[in-house]
Order: structure tokens, then C-alpha cells, then sequence
């Protein structure tokens, strides 16, 4: 039955978003390729999670997340590393091809599909309005060369290639048309769509554009992905677990209550889940003081702090003029979060728990949930490397979605054939 299973290739793969999206649909990824060893960590410890479901021995992952089994000893239950901890660049290409190439020939199987997206910070609108200049100098701009190298090398029937709405600006629009043409060379028809996670019932305001590549001598076409409307809102992610002091990190913790409809539909909770990862940081006495200004003006008057509206007592920034809403609330009474991004690690001004009486910003778990990552998701590595990888990934909901679609393109070329 393995050997039936349709196999992925996740490049720049982050925390694994994506291809969670994938094993949800059935797929079975052959290598991970990522330059952050925390985020490799994550991976491998998702996909040992992956094959001791599938044969039944989920309790072994719970021994491991309860700290009642070593990384090492839970590592030794797969057989196989399918991570490659590497960054992807001229110089390490050769190598990374040759460890792919090991891992496809361990399974003795054809690639299927190839995913990923190069980091996004070079196409960036923020990206680029920090750097003096514009990006334009970036070496990141130009991964997705090597991404079509291995796409070449390993001809998928399928490519999905994901990125920041930037990217179809940077450049004047001509790095994209750039990309597309390469995909067009490399013999693969191509379609992008810019995509919103909350049309994918990912409780969260998250726009990503979305390329998905067919071999030209496949007859397929761009899926139609219909929003799913719900009546769900983001105090739903939040309801159910305990409150924290800044700084507080509850380790392996019960939860308040039972999980809310949406938590149970989305799958984001389920009988079995321990919770981990409700940990936040701590908070100096003048932010808290913003968060509470920050907290009421939003809970009680619907209006976001502008920061030259605080107290000249309370500022700290000499910029008046730009980056006014550095201080956010994540809005429980809304249908989704605004985005969360990865500066989420640096400090959580952008990202505070609605609660008045907490004054702090929202955990590692709330990220997660946000991004749609079950309560299982364990990701490894300090709190700050969690949040960067949370902050970096494609949702496990908007995944899915696209997964099943793949699923279906697939499928119906094995049908036609």
C-alpha cells in the first residue's frame, strides 16, 4: 500500500506546513529540504509522528512530548531520515541533489509532486521598504533558480510553489514574469492565483500566491478552490486554554475546557491532545502599560493604538511617521487574526491576547492555532525558533485544501491513462 502512496519532494520546507497538507491527503513526502536546524528538528519529529500513526503507536509520540522518551530514542523509531539540513545555494546544489537522490532511491519510487517556496523576505513589500536597496541586491531573490533546477532533475507531475503577495510587484513585475517563464522552459504549464488561508477556514487574514505547475504532456488545469464560509471566530481559537503571566510556560498542561465546534471541525484539537507550547514572553512594565491603552481603546471603542496617540511618557521610538500600529491586538471578535509573520520572535507588540486582564501577547500554542497547526504540532528548538517557524509557514488548513486538489489532478490523469 505504500508503494501506491503519491510522493512529495518539500523544498525550503520551513516547519513543514505545507506538507502536512499533503500527509493529510494521503501523500507520502520522500525528502524535506531546509537550511534551519530547529525547523529540521520539527520536521523530523513530524514525520516520525506521520509513521507511528500510520502503524498504530501514536502513544510512543506522547511519551515523547510528556518528556517520558529522549529525542534519540523517539528518532530510532523511523527508519529512515528523510531531512536534509541544508541551505539551498550554487554552491551546496550538487550536494543536496545527491542526498535527494538517495533518499527517492531508499523508496525506489518517481516523484509526484514538488513543493515549496524560497524565503520570501527579498520579495516582500515590508522586505523591500527596509532595505535601502529595495532587495535589489538580495541573493534570495534568485532561488527559485535552483528550485527549477531540481525540477528539471526530478520532472514531478506536479510543482506548487508558494510566496508572498510581493512577489508579483518586485521588480516591476518583471521577476515574476521572470519565474513563470523559467517554469515554461523547464516543459511544466503554469497558473497562479493569489489565495486567502481565510477563504481555506484558516481564522486568520493570510495572502499568499499560489503557482501550480503540469507537465505539458499532462492534460490538467488550475483547481477551482470555492471559499468555505463558516460563522467561526478567533476567540474560538482561544477559549479553551489557560491564562498566563508574561514570561509563564505551562509546560505539558491540562486544558479549561472542552475544545469549541471550531477547534473539533478544524481538527485542531482532539481527545487525545496534550497541550504543549502555552509559553509567552515576558513583558517590561511600560509595554504592558501600551498593551492595557492598546487592550481598551480595541475592546472597548473598536479603534487601533496609533503610537503618536500614547502618552509621551510611553514612547520610545523616535519615528512618528511610519509603522504607527506597531502595538495590535489580535481581535477575538473578528472572523480571522491579522497576518502573523515571523517578527513574531522579535517581540509580541503586533500580537496581544485580547484579554485585559492577562497583558501580555498571545503564546507559542495560540500562534500555532492561528496558523491553523494542530495542538500535536510539536516544534522544537528555543520559543524565539518557534515562533520564526509558526510566523513562516503555510497553514496545515490551506494546505490541505490544495493537497486534496493535487490529489484530484493526479488522479484523474492515472484514470485517463
Amino acid at each position: 500500500m505504500e508503494q501506491d502512496k503519491f510522493t512529495v519532494i518539500d523544498l525550503f520546507a520551513g516547519a513543514g506546513g505545507l506538507s502536512e497538507g499533503f500527509h493529510r491527503n494521503g501523500f507520502k513526502t520522500v525528502a524535506y529540504v531546509e537550511k534551519d536546524r530547529y525547523a529540521c528538528d520539527t520536521l523530523r519529529t513530524r514525520h516520525t509522528y506521520w509513521y507511528l500513526k500510520e502503524a498504530g503507536l501514536e502513544e510512543s509520540y506522547r511519551q515523547y512530548l510528556r518528556g517520558d522518551m529522549t529525542r534519540e530514542k523517539y528518532y530510532s523509531l523511523m527508519p529512515v531520515n528523510p531531512v536534509i539540513n541544508a541551505q539551498i545555494s550554487g554552491d551546496t546544489l550538487g550536494g543536496v541533489l545527491n542526498s535527494v537522490k538517495r533518499l527517492k532511491g531508499s523508496r525506489n519510487c518517481e516523484v509526484d509532486v514538488l513543493v515549496g517556496g524560497p524565503p520570501c523576505q527579498a520579495y516582500s513589500h515590508i522586505g523591500r521598504a527596509r532595505d535601502p536597496h529595495r532587495m535589489r541586491r538580495d541573493p534570495r531573490k534568485f532561488l527559485y533558480k535552483h528550485y527549477v533546477t531540481l525540477l528539471k532533475e526530478f520532472k514531478p507531475k506536479v510543482f506548487v510553489f508558494e510566496n508572498v503577495p510581493g512577489i508579483l510587484t518586485a521588480n516591476r513585475g518583471l521577476l515574476f514574469k521572470e519565474i513563470c517563464s523559467e517554469f515554461d522552459r523547464a516543459g511544466y504549464h503554469v497558473e497562479y492565483k493569489l489565495l486567502n488561508a481565510a477563504d481555506f477556514m484558516v481564522l486568520e487574514n493570510r495572502k499568499r500566491v499560489i503557482i501550480i505547475g503540469w507537465r505539458k504532456d499532462y492534460e490538467m488545469k488550475y483547481p477551482a478552490f470555492n471559499r468555505i464560509n463558516h460563522d467561526y471566530f478567533v476567540e474560538n481559537l482561544l477559549c479553551d486554554v489557560p491564562p498566563l503571566e508574561p514570561g509563564e510556560d505551562l509546560g505539558v498542561c491540562d486544558y479549561l475546557e472542552k475544545p469549541s465546534p471550531y477547534l473539533v471541525e478544524s481538527g485542531i484539537r482532539k481527545d487525545e491532545d496534550l497541550l504543549v507550547h502555552h509559553q509567552t514572553r515576558r513583558v517590561c512594565e511600560r509595554d504592558r502599560e501600551i498593551y492595557r491603552i492598546a487592550i481598551d481603546l480595541w475592546n472597548n471603542e473598536g479603534e487601533r493604538l496609533r503610537y503618536p496617540d500614547l502618552p509621551e511618557n510611553l514612547k520610545t521610538h523616535e519615528n512618528e511617521d511610519s509603522f504607527l500600529d506597531r502595538f495590535k491586538v489580535v481581535a477575538k471578535e473578528l472572523h480571522c487574526s491579522h497576518t502573523i509573520v515571523a517578527h513574531i520572535a522579535k517581540d509580541g507588540h503586533y500580537f496581544i491576547h485580547p484579554d485585559e486582564e492577562q497583558i501580555r501577547s498571545i503564546s507559542v500554542r495560540e500562534a500555532a492555532r492561528i496558523q491553523s497547526f494542530p495542538d500535536n504540532y510539536f516544534f522544537e528548538g528555543p520559543r524565539t525558533s518557534r515562533l520564526t517557524q509558526i510566523g513562516n509557514a503555510v497553514p496545515p488548513l490551506m494546505a490541505e485544501r490544495i493537497a486534496n486538489e493535487i490529489k484530484k489532478m493526479l488522479c484523474n490523469h492515472h484514470d485517463k491513462n
